[in-house]
């Protein structure tokens, strides 16, 4: 259940035009949205006061161009390093979700230019939906889920449905990847035998969301993102277990960062906007 969303807006990108999708969604309307902007530090008092004031300007127009009732919105305007703001935000506020733009910077380039979403993404216990600044954002009707029998993607496709259930027409398109090189794509009736499928379907069913099921073949990432595109997803939703260094939970996993992790491939390479939920290990 969503009932309170930070959206990390920075002036830029496709956020705002995410959250506007997402709160079109009936289940969602009645939530909480706090709207943050950061102003990172200045070299001089005079510039942080102009950045200062120009951040206040860019949260202003924020707020108004979401069109939200005055008492399901509030306005954070913080200064510091925009990475850890957003997490200390997520935390005051208990946002069930974050919202960010991406820029959709390939791995290795994403730790070096210190991409914002990127450490969010990894830092953080909370579920996440990332944009990508050249996708085009459309209304959510059809809805892409990973399927496995992990917790995680349980507790994924519990969401999807919760926010397909409430649209008119709304698709669910279920996706396993058979991970047997000898394996052919399977679609329909035929896909739906696997058993992974069952207990999906059977929820879908119980929620009156139209579905269909897909197995496909090859590298998952590749896959999910090949499927989200034949099937026109409007969001594509992936369970993430959380991924933290047990060691040490305030650093990245560079491994991870590097390329090892399935949710950081889908998150850079699909053409629609990802949401990322979340499982603690």
């Amino acid at each position: 259940m969503i009932e309170k969303i930070l959206l990390a807006d920075s002036g830029t990108g496709r956020s705002e035009d995410m959250l506007k999708a997402l709160m079109a969604i009936p289940s969602i309307q009645r939530a909480m949205v706090t709207v943050l902007h950061v102003v990172p530090p200045q070299t001089s008092a005079d510039a942080m006061t102009e950045k200062w004031e120009e951040g206040g300007k860019v949260l202003a127009q924020a707020v108004q161009s979401l069109k939200l009732e005055p008492n399901h919105v509030s306005a954070m305007l913080r200064q510091g390093d925009p990475k850890t703001e957003v997490l200390k935000a997520a935390d005051e506020v208990n946002a069930d979700l974050i919202i960010m733009g991406s820029r959709g910077l390939k791995r290795l380039v994403s730790i070096l230019e210190n991409s914002v979403s990127q450490y969010v993404f990894q830092l953080s216990s909370r579920p996440m939906l990332l944009v990508k600044d050249d996708i085009y954002v459309r209304a959510i009707n059809r809805i892409a889920v990973a399927i496995d029998k992990s917790e995680a993607s349980k507790q994924c496709l519990s969401l999807a449905l919760s926010l397909l259930r409430d649209i008119k027409g709304g698709q669910l398109t279920l996706i396993h990847i058979d991970s047997n090189p000898k394996a052919s794509e399977k679609t329909g009736a035929e896909a739906e035998k696997d058993s992974v499928f069952a207990e999906a379907i059977a929820q879908a069913k119980q929620y009156g969301v139209s579905y269909r099921a897909v197995t496909a073949v090859g590298k998952a990432g590749q896959a999910i993102c090949r499927v989200a595109d034949e099937t026109k997803a409007d969001l594509l939703m992936l369970g993430s277990p959380d991924r933290r260094p047990s060691v040490a939970k305030g650093l990245p996993d560079l491994d991870r960062l590097l390329g090892t992790s399935l949710s950081d491939y889908v998150r850079v390479y699909a053409n629609c906007p990802v949401l990322l939920t979340r499982t603690v290990s």
